[in-house]
């Protein structure tokens, strides 16, 4: 037990908390090294470590050991938890984060992500054994995911090592030196990985229990049956197995020996682990090599031990421990390597006794080492490095590597280097390694010595590739003689076709290409020399690849060779089924047909039948195909497939046929369906019923013919039935819903507690309780009382008995065992007497059975009302009444009612007669008698009156308006009110007037205000709704209920009266009666008569019902703003529908207000003008002067406007600009001297083709430079527009070249058409032109310049940037003549003018005339001199 005491400072903060353990005193004293106050402490972990918190930092310790820890924490609410199952390290899990903290570091060790945090699933490893090299070993195996897991090195913070596995990981732990991992998962195998080298090994594929040995790398794992222990864990194939009969629960370490626990049944067995083989694996982690040889040598060679001195052997050489070493390889048998290592330590040890120190260092020691490790290059370095060649030359030679030996000579310049080739060559020559001799004289250059070896080593291959190239030896025809001679005689025949090829013999080139089956450069040759062998020797070709078993290579050869059927053949066997139907395919039907149905068997054993079934129909092996789909239980397209080959009769006999086979076979699951398919499904049925298979048999029923079913199931249940076998009848009776056939054979067979099962399950409700009523009155007496009370049915028989009119055995039962049921069973026999016309029997029954009301009741049925008096008076005096009521109704059914009314007021039933009277009709009596004897009612009786008298329709409207007259008479006005409002009579509309006025003139006269109000409230609409609306406002105003009356009078459509009763009584209402006055107005559409009362909503009303003219006449009446509104609403319908000229048409007439709100319908209009086809033609003037003026119109709007001087206003300045081009230009081509004009102006309307689709502008300005002859401007302008129609089909500009317009005014960036708005057969012709001109070469691609040195249509001068003023006439820059008008910036060059006012005396234009109009308005006047010759 631990005790808490804390000390605290001056201010009574808790700094410091001392830790006492009151078993053994030692005490811990904890506080924090930055000054926090200690808020909480506990005690985890058996009692062993200690958790603290302050408020910025976690204390954490272990007390065993004195470790504390302080590390920086920010709290999380307590949801920390805390693992202390590793003794160095602390686990602490909070929100999916794992932090380890070192028991003595005030650092955490580290922090990961993971969600799973079961001990299990994580492993830490914290410097546990020491190892050679390493200061610090910590490392962490978690849990990525569930089938993850990450290795990660605590001391630099990264992962070492990632292993992703196929299944769920459910255990895992790292060694203790942290370079492996076991891990095992949900299938319970155990992998082992190798940290270092990324390797994965599963070493068992069961494992139920596994532990690293403590203090060792030793494994122990339980492999069901067998203990399973890996002494050597490098390597993982080497186990140690042994039975064992139990579960292992543990390892225990201790007195020099290592224990396997198990239980066996109760008891625990120790199994003792090899010591030896565990201290070796520690020695050889301790680097204590002789230790572990010392070990080994105890040991008797086994597998285990063989792997341990390899390790060793190994380890020893690492670390030039040759001494072990040598001993390591003497036990393992290696004598060479032995006997090498002692040579060495002879000259270690003697180096180190001449010269001391380590003998290993010495160079021949490490040379002699690299050679042992067969690095003979690093032994030749070695020795090099100690100038000693003649060593390095010596080991080689003695290696027998004298290339090698040779190079060294060579290198170091050796005077032995021509010795050491000669006795290279002779040892070749001694040792008839002729082959090498020939490389080496080939190396140094003696071809023909060469090629003699070669031949005598009987390599002439290698003779002809050195002849191949050396053109010298190729014309020694002798020697090329007797290599190919000895090519052809080593059957090395492709060689020899090589040789025979290069030194151009063909034929014999060729024979040997075919004798070594090199038939791709038999066919190569072939092409080339011999072309008629070709077809030949593709054939051989095929015929060698067959016999090499290469069928697939084969095909192509033969098809090459044009031999289908061995194409064919070749295709089958290669099981190139595809390409086996494309050849057959190609072939005639008789050749094809008889390889079809092989294709079409593999096909059909792939069960694609669909594809077999076209096969074997092309191979005319239609019946292979039906038996194939018969195989495969495919009935029905095998049957579909037979009736189209066979006649139906045919396909019949042969299903059948071949169902009575299966039958015999006992297949009678195949057989059915061969009988159902073709129609035959009696057949089965008999089948089945033969072989009493009678579940097959009803199911066929029940499908082919379920109206039999029921019937069926009924045969067999008798069959069964008569054959002894009663449950299986059962099952057939109950199906045919028969349950009471079951029962009765049950019954039959005295199975009297089946009869009762099946009666309870199947029977309903009362079915079992008659079964055990038969069941007992079979028994009797006390047998049958036992059985019923077993059954809980006792009471439930004797009701059943006494059902049955068996009365004696129901009072028998009753007597013995429920003698509280025998007055029922004499009531119910009572009751049986009466149906029986035995009263007098009867009537002693019911007094036995304490009923005598029952038997009174049974006289008065009878009407035998002097025996009810006397049954009544004598027992039961309670009933007298009821007597007299039954007398009553008999009078009552004779019409005798007063004798009937006595009666009834003898029993004291007032109220039945009143119902009597009531039934009858006779309504006066039923008041009477209410008022004389029950009054509360007669107001209900009253209203139920007048509602029977409403149902009876015109007599029962009478009456009511009859008994109204009779409450006012009486002075009863609310009664005569209510009444006269329920008047309803559909086929008198004046008559439910009168009572309803009636009923209103009684409310006022004589009711109190409220109730006449609530009459008014009622009697109006009720008016109302049969046409009476003058009656009905009358009445409203009589209790001044104005807006009710004006209400009235709306909804009839009055309205001068609802108007005059506003304007005298309530002036409030005139606004309210005038708003429902336009709404009707607009409801019926009389829009003439809206005008007058609401002209807006009159307009809104014609532009709903799309009366435009209307519209607009009606707006032209009003002001200047409420024109213009609906001049836009028209023109943006217009524009909408497509109608841009009638939109521009009413703006002609209207004029064009500076609206801002406008201004898209104007650039609209102006956008569709420009873009509409057909406008390049004198006959378009009048379309582009009504532009030109409504621009212009609003251009001088806009002056006047907040809008002057404004971007828009520029805009549209320019639009005006435009549209004056274009009406000139239409102007100008009506006259044939006016041509360049229009052609001038079609050039200049280019600089404005932002505005413009530019398509249709380079078009139009190309066509007319062409027909004025300028051909350079119309052959640039019409490229231009095929660039243009490409760009719009690519949609993007980017692709445009510009160079043809640098220094001009022709914008570059243009809006990218959406369209092409010049047509396919005009763009094909001017395709055509350019093709034509370009390839002409006559044209200079160049724009026309003038006297600036620029482009002669540009308003700026590249080269000065001075911009000059366009001609109002062709739009080009105006260089000089200039004539100047009033408006500054308008201008004319004088020799246009002049020329444009010749046209105009000379032709009479009248468009002409016109523009020259607008030019005068536009520009404030003419000049002075009209016309000029100079």
């Amino acid at each position: 037990m631990w005790d808490l005491a804390s000390l605290r400072s001056s201010d009574l903060s808790l700094t410091k908390v001392i830790v006492k353990n009151l078993s053994s005193g030692t005490r811990v004293v904890l506080k924090s090294h930055y000054g926090y106050e200690v808020e909480e402490v506990k005690i985890l972990g058996k009692e062993r470590y200690l958790v603290a918190h302050t408020s910025d930092t976690l204390l954490l310790g272990d007390l065993n050991t004195n470790r504390l820890s302080e590390v920086a924490w920010q709290g999380s609410g307590g949801n920390e938890k805390y693992f202390f199952e590793n003794e160095n390290v602390c686990m602490i899990f909070n929100a999916g984060e794992l932090t380890l903290v070192e028991y003595g570091s005030n650092d955490t060790l580290g922090s990961v992500r993971t969600e799973f945090m079961n001990p299990h699933l994580i492993s830490v490893r914290i410097n546990e054994r020491h190892q050679r090299g390493m200061e610090d070993n910590k490392k962490l195996a978690y849990l990525v995911d569930i089938k993850t897991i990450a290795i990660v090195d605590l001391i630099g913070g990264y992962n070492i090592g990632t292993i992703s596995h196929e299944s769920r990981v459910d255990w895992l732990e790292l060694n203790e030196t942290g370079h492996k991992l076991l891990f095992r998962d949900r299938k319970l195998r155990l992998h082992l990985y190798d940290i270092d080298s990324c390797t994965k090994t599963m070493i068992l594929n069961f494992c139920s229990y596994v532990q690293w040995v403590p203090g060792s790398d030793v494994l122990v794992a339980q492999n069901r049956n067998s203990l399973c222990v890996w002494y050597n864990i490098e390597a993982p194939e080497r186990v140690t197995m042994s039975s064992i009969r139990g579960d292992v629960i543990g390892l225990e370490r201790g007195g020099g020996k290592t224990e396997v626990m198990v239980t066996e049944g109760v008891t625990t067995v120790a199994y003792t682990l090899d010591e030896g083989l565990i201290e070796f694996g520690t020695a050889i982690d301790d680097g204590n090599y002789t230790r572990a040889t010392a070990f080994l040598e105890t040991l008797e060679m086994t597998p285990e031990t063989e792997a341990m001195w390899k390790t060793l052997s190994k380890l020893a050489l690492e670390a030039r421990q040759l001494h072990i070493a040598e001993r390591c390889f003497s036990a393992l048998g290696h004598v060479a390597k032995a006997r090498f290592l002692h040579e060495t330590n002879e000259i270690a040890d003697q180096v180190s006794r001449e010269y001391g120190g380590e003998g290993t260092d010495f160079y021949q020691v490490r040379a002699r080492l690299a050679m042992l490790e067969k690095n003979y290059k690093l032994a030749e370095m070695i020795f090099l490095e100690q100038n000693a060649v003649e060593e390095a030359m010596d080991m080689y030679q003695e290696l027998h590597r004298w290339d090698e030996c040779i190079a060294v000579a060579e290198a170091k310049g050796h005077p032995a280097l021509e010795k050491l080739r000669r006795d290279y060559y002779q040892w070749l020559m001694d040792t008839q390694q002729e082959e090498r001799a020939g490389e080496l004289q080939e190396s140094q250059g003696d071809g023909l010595a060469a090629i003699s070896l070669y031949l005598k080593a009987g390599l002439p291959a290698k003779a002809a590739r050195l002849v191949l190239t050396r053109e010298e030896l190729l014309a020694n025809t002798e020697l090329v003689e007797h290599i190919t001679t000895a090519l052809i005689k080593g059957e090395l025949y492709e060689r020899a076709g090589d040789l025979f090829e290069k030194i151009r013999n063909p034929q014999r080139a060729l024979e040997c290409y075919c004798k070594g089956n090199a038939f791709m450069k038999a066919v190569e040759l072939a092409r080339l020399a011999f072309p008629v062998e070709v077809v030949r020797l593709e054939e051989a070709w095929g015929d060698h690849l067959v016999q090499q078993k290469q069928l697939d290579a084969a095909i192509n050869h033969y098809i090459e060779a044009r031999c289908s059927i061995k194409a064919i053949e070749a295709a089958l066997g290669a099981r190139q089924w595809k390409k086996a139907i494309y050849i057959l395919d190609l072939q005639d039907r008789n050749t094809a047909s008889k390889y079809y149905p092989r294709v079409a068997q593999h096909y059909a054993s792939l069960q694609e039948y669909e594809i077999a079934e076209e096969l074997y129909t092309k191979g005319d092996r239609t019946k292979d195909a039906i038996d194939m789909y018969t195989q495969a239980g495919r009935w029905e397209q095998a049957h579909k497939l037979a009736m189209k080959c066979m006649r139906p009769e045919d396909v019949s006999v042969l299903y059948i046929t071949q169902a009575q086979e299966m039958e015999k076979q006992g297949k009678y699951r195949e057989a059915e369906r061969l009988y159902v398919t073709v129609e035959e499904p009696d057949l089965a049925i008999t089948m089945f019923k033969k072989h009493k298979l009678y579940d097959d048999m009803i199911r066929l029923v029940g499908k082919h013919h379920p109206d039999l079913l029921s019937d069926t199931h009924l045969h067999l249940g008798k069959e069964l039935e008569a054959e002894g076998r009663l449950q299986e009848a059962e099952y057939h009776y109950l199906e045919a819903q028969e349950w009471k056939a079951t029962v009765n054979m049950y019954r039959s067979s005295g199975l009297w507690e089946e009869a009762y099962r099946v009666a309870k399950a199947h029977g309903g409700a009362n079915a079992h309780k008659h079964v055990a009523y038969l069941w007992a009155k079979s028994l009797g007496g006390e047998a049958a009382v036992r059985l019923l009370n077993k059954l809980g049915l006792l009471e439930a028989a004797i009701d059943h008995a006494a059902d049955n009119c068996s009365f004696e055995f129901a009072f028998e039962l009753s007597r013995l065992a429920l003698k509280h049921k025998t007055p029922e069973i004499h009531l119910r026999y009572a009751m049986y007497l009466e149906d029986e016309g035995k009263f007098e029997e009867a009537e002693a029954e019911f007094i036995r059975a304490g009923k005598p009301k029952e038997a009174v009741l049974m006289f008065v049925h009878n009407q035998d009302w002097e025996a009810a008096q006397r049954v009544a008076e004598a027992h039961d005096p309670d009933s007298v009444a009821e007597v007299l009521v039954g007398q009553a109704r008999g009078a009552l059914e004779e019409k005798d009612f007063q004798k009937a009314e006595g009666l009834l007021l003898r029993a004291q039933r007032p109220g039945l007669a009143l119902n009597y009277y009531k039934e009858a009709g006779l309504w006066s009596d039923a008041l009477r008698i209410c008022k004389d004897y029950v009054p509360g009612q007669l107001e209900a009786l009253q209203e139920e009156y007048e509602r029977e008298a409403t149902k009876k329709g015109t007599r029962g409207v009478e009456g009511l308006v009859e008994q109204a007259r009779q409450w006012e008479q009486a002075g009863e006005y609310s009664r005569a009110v209510d009444c006269y409002l329920k008047v309803r009579d559909s086929g008198s509309s004046s008559l439910m007037e009168k009572c309803w006025m009636k009923a209103a003139e009684l409310s006022i006269k004589f009711l109190p205000p409220q109730r006449s109000l609530e009459v008014i409230r009622a009697v109006g609409p009720q008016l109302i709704g049969i046409g009476k609306h003058s009656a009905a406002a009358e009445l409203y105003l009589n209790l001044d209920l104005v807006k009710e009356a004006i209400d009235a009078f709306i909804e009839g459509e009055e309205w001068n009266k609802a108007k005059r009763v506003a304007k005298e009584l309530d002036p409030r209402y005139e606004d309210y009666v005038d708003q429902h006055y336009k709404e009707f107005l607009k409801n019926q559409g009389k829009v003439d008569s809206l005008v007058g009362v609401d002209v807006i909503a009159a307009l809104d009303l014609y532009v709903e019902q799309g009366q435009w003219d209307k519209c607009i006449e009606t707006a032209t009446k009003q002001n200047y703003k409420i024109l213009h509104k609906y001049v836009a609403l028209y023109a943006t319908h217009l524009i909408r529908e497509g109608g841009s000229a009638q939109a521009l048409a009413l703006y002609v007439q209207h004029g064009a207000p500076a609206n801002p709100q406008n201004f898209n319908i104007y650039k609209r209009i102006f956008t569709d003008m420009v873009s509409s086809p057909g406008t390049n033609s004198a006959e378009a003037y009048h379309s582009w002067a009504d532009l030109r003026d409504v621009l212009f119109n609003l251009c001088e709007n806009l002056v006047k406007s907040s809008e002057a001087n404004s971007p828009a206003h520029e805009e549209f300045e320019t639009m005006l600009l435009i549209a004056h081009y274009y009406a000139t230009r239409s102007a100008a081509q009506s006259i044939k001297q006016l041509e360049t004009v229009a052609a001038r102006l079609s050039v200049s309307l280019l600089r404005h083709t932002q505005l413009l689709p530019a398509d249709k502008a380079f078009y139009e300005a190309g066509i007319a430079a062409q027909a004025v002859g300028w051909e350079n401007m119309a052959f640039i302008f019409l490229n231009r527009f095929l660039d243009l129609t490409d760009a719009i089909e690519e949609g993007t500009l980017d692709a445009l070249d510009h160079s043809d317009f640098q220094d001009t005014d022709i914008p570059f960036e243009v809006p990218l058409p959406a369209k092409q708005h010049i047509p396919e057969a005009q763009r094909e012709e001017v395709r055509d032109w350019v093709l034509t001109v370009s390839m002409d070469q006559r044209l200079e691609q160049v724009l026309p310049r003038d006297e600036r040195g620029a482009y002669e249509a540009s308003l700026v001068a590249a080269s000065t940037g001075v911009r000059a003023l366009p001609c109002l006439i062709t739009g080009y820059p105006i260089l000089r003549n200039k004539i100047e008008f009033k408006r500054p910036g308008k201008a004319a060059n004088k020799d246009n003018w002049n020329k444009f006012l010749m046209a105009i005396k000379t032709s009479h234009s009248p468009v002409c005339q016109d523009v020259l109009k607008f030019i005068s308005q536009w520009c404030g006047g003419l000049p002075s001199t009209s016309f000029s010759f100079q």
